[in-house]
């Protein structure tokens, strides 16, 4: 069975024409999200890196897990099929990167045929949300975080704090995992 695409607008405007799913189960959406022990992972899908965010159900809180360079689509696949089992994953969120118009262009292809692969050979719920205006979040983030703190410490200090710090890609991740989880939460109080 091939499922369909749902896409997770990030306001309600006129993307309600994307709101299709990829899951294969048609029973109560949260329900399937809400499980103990459950998490969702978070792709910020990108030609050359693919950013990672996770939180636990229990927690809801979204929080960077690091930036996959990208090999290919099989190994890309594998690691991602791989990731999902040791943080026992329940759910994909892959950003949909629409145009600031709403409209699709070709990244937003390009996405949704990663959702569509990742939920065909990875065999969990994957659900898109939109990510308009995401990485840009996350460079405001990173630098209100770690900006001004690189410019008075020692270069062995750099490099170590470098290694540690999350890349835009993976806060971008975070970004659309915090906003899912949010609409998920507005949606239980309704």
């Amino acid at each position: 069975m091939i499922g369909t695409l749902r896409t997770v607008p990030r306001e309600a405007t006129s993307c309600a024409r994307y709101n299709r799913s990829v899951s294969t189960s048609q029973g109560s959406k949260q329900a399937a999200i809400s499980g103990a022990g459950a998490a969702i992972l978070a792709v910020d899908y990108g030609r050359a890196r693919i950013g990672l965010a996770i939180a636990s159900m229990e927690t809801r809180l979204a929080q960077p897990l690091g930036t996959l360079e990208r090999i290919n689509r099989n190994e890309d696949m594998r690691r991602l099929r791989e990731l999902v089992r040791e943080h026992e994953v329940k759910r994909i969120v892959v950003g949909l990167p629409l145009l600031l118009d709403g409209t699709r262009g070709e990244m937003a292809e390009e996405a949704e045929r990663f959702a569509q692969r990742a939920r065909k050979q990875i065999g969990i719920p994957v659900e898109m949300m939109d990510e308009r205006l995401t990485s840009w979040e996350a460079e405001r983030l990173l630098e209100e975080e770690f900006g001004r703190k690189y410019h008075d410490e020692t270069e062995k200090k750099k490099k170590k704090k470098a290694a540690e710090k999350p890349t835009v890609d993976s806060v971008a991740a975070a970004v659309i995992l915090r906003e899912y989880l949010a609409k998920h939460e507005a949606q239980e109080r309704a």
